[in-house]
């Protein structure tokens, strides 16, 4: 095969390669929307306005996988109770705080996840059996927000007038008792 010949080829495979690659096409169907997150945790949703320090500030709600108004999530009376999956302590204290929410009379509690990702941080909560409302914060601007310390677990009492007071005693709470006794001073 001559020269002239292969050029000729490769020539007309260029052409045919380039009339495929612009030919026009029907636009493609719409990507529908992605499917929300159904987790079975309770909705993120309070009634009223929490702590002027979070306004402006979203977190991810973990029930539906939705941008959540942190300010509405933390109207008080409410117990923040801030975690991370890799915090061992967290790990024995999420299930205190769940059977501590079930009791008669208690103060709500909503969980804040931090340095997490969001399907690791349901996982967790699934296994560990914990049906709280709960939030991820990607940003880690709620936790800057709130001051948290680099030890985790850390919780906060939310009172009605969205006032927030840091829980130092005990910092892991191990018993339902240990809970009420935080809330209750």
């Amino acid at each position: 095969m001559s020269t002239k010949v292969r050029w000729a080829l490769v020539a007309l495979v260029l052409v045919v390669a380039s009339a495929v690659a612009f030919w026009p096409r029907e636009d493609a169907a719409p990507q529908a929307a992605p499917t929300p997150v159904k987790t079975g945790l309770p909705s993120c949703a309070r009634a009223g306005a929490g702590p002027s320090s979070v306004q402006g500030l979203t977190a991810t709600c973990l029930a539906d996988g939705a941008p959540f108004d942190v300010r509405k999530a933390f109207a008080g009376p409410v117990l923040v109770n801030v975690w991370a999956t890799w915090c061992a302590p967290c790990q024995d204290e999420l299930p205190v705080l769940s059977r501590y929410a079930a009791e008669p009379g208690a103060t709500p509690v909503v969980e804040l996840a931090v340095d997490s990702d969001q399907s690791t941080a349901i996982a967790m909560l699934t296994d560990l059996k914990v049906n709280l409302p709960s939030l991820l914060d990607r940003d880690g601007s709620v936790r800057r927000a709130l001051k948290v310390p680099d030890t985790l677990p850390a919780s906060y009492l939310v009172d009605s007038q969205g006032n927030v007071r840091f829980v130092s005693q005990p910092r892991v709470f191990k018993s339902v008792a240990d809970v009420a006794a935080a809330v209750g001073r």
